[in-house]
């Protein structure tokens, strides 16, 4: 079975503390926290006091994703006693070694995620210091996108790469995913599943994260 992480994105903001108490109580394992800087992605999402706004409501870690440029300057903010990754990414760090650090001595568990485009064999040089890796499997700054296929050959090569190397670091995958295809990440060997829509906006909740789940 792999874990899962509904991201709050998809969840309705104006009911945002209801929803988050809804989906922990139904057996989830992280609150994905999708933030977004208009500069870095297109889009722009919330900030850290959204995320701390539900720091009561929310029984499960947060895993931070910062599509964020530079986001080595943000790191503190995001750190809560709830707060378990902060994953940043890969092309939006002038000194990627740097930022991991710094998570870390901020008592967090450090992420590092590639865009689809990015091939997977750029974090060579970190894997050793790498607590998850977060595999996009659409284009970041978005919801609602269709999953591509071209994620699967990632995950199995970090997968592959743990194994040989003999590392402990965690696989994600982000994007497009729902409970009918989420048994091909599943394969591929991820460990963690960030579903957005796919869980906030289904009509059965309990069956779509068991679903997901597998």
């Amino acid at each position: 079975m792999a874990k899962i992480a509904p991201s709050i994105l998809a969840a309705d903001f104006s009911r945002l503390g209801e929803d988050v108490r809804d989906v922990c109580s139904r057996g989830i394992d992280y609150l994905h926290i999708d933030v977004m800087d208009g500069m870095f992605v297109p889009n722009i999402s919330f900030g850290p006091d959204v995320m701390k706004s539900i720091k009561e409501d929310a029984s499960v870690p947060f895993d931070v994703h910062l599509m964020v440029t530079e986001p080595v300057r943000y790191i503190d903010r995001f750190v809560t006693d709830n707060t378990e990754f902060i994953t940043v990414h890969y092309e939006a760090c002038s000194d990627l070694a740097a930022t991991v650090r710094i998570i870390k001595e901020h008592g967090v568990k450090a992420g590092v995620s590639v865009k689809p485009g990015t091939s997977p064999e750029v974090l060579e040089d970190y894997l050793a210091d790498i607590d998850l890796i977060l595999v996009m499997s659409v284009e970041p700054g978005f919801g609602g996108q269709k999953f591509m296929d071209s994620s699967l050959p990632k995950i199995e090569y970090y997968r592959d790469k743990r194994d040989d190397l003999g590392l402990s670091y965690e696989i994600e995958v982000d994007g497009g995913i729902g409970s009918v295809n989420a048994h091909l990440v599943r394969d591929a060997g991820v460990d963690i599943i960030v579903a957005g829509s796919a869980v906030f906006r289904a009509p059965d909740r309990d069956a779509e994260i068991k679903g997901i789940c597998g």
